[in-house]
């Protein structure tokens, strides 16, 4: 288990030089790292391209999302990760950001991570890191 007072835990430098959290990014940064193989409750992953969002359903709710914006034919730009509150702490942010991942990987695309929730997942699944576009990687690990 990480130590969640580690100071570089939350550190992470953003080209814009904004670097502070908010509360919902470290509670599901800390779900992340405190527990990675977590069985995430069953939920169906449906990509709204009208609204750039990758929604996690749960029945006829959604319950998290991953919101994204086009950056080019070849290029998604991964904006954030929510989830509901109610749902936290049960795998479903660490499963839907593997779920779109792979959809990106299928479709040939790269990334550029603006969320340090996916930053953190693919720090810690190193076997994404292909997909980050290496011009244009987007937040990184570390202070500013």
């Amino acid at each position: 288990m990480t130590d969640p007072t580690a100071p570089d835990r939350y550190a992470f430098a953003y080209p814009d030089g904004k670097a502070t959290l908010s509360q919902d990014q470290t509670v599901l940064i800390d779900e992340l790292l405190d527990d990675p193989h977590a069985s995430a409750s069953d939920f169906e992953v449906v990509n709204d391209e009208k609204v750039n969002i990758y929604e996690a359903i749960i029945g006829e709710r959604e319950v998290a999302g991953l919101s994204y914006n086009v950056a080019d034919d070849d290029r998604l730009v991964l904006l954030a990760v929510s989830v509901f509150p109610d749902f936290r702490n049960q795998g479903i942010a660490t499963e839907l950001i593997r779920r779109v991942l792979d959809d990106v990987r299928t479709r040939g695309k790269t990334i550029t991570i603006m969320c340090p929730i996916v930053r953190t997942f693919i720090e810690n699944n190193p076997e994404y890191a292909d997909l980050v576009d290496s011009k244009r990687p987007g937040v990184a690990k570390g202070a500013h």
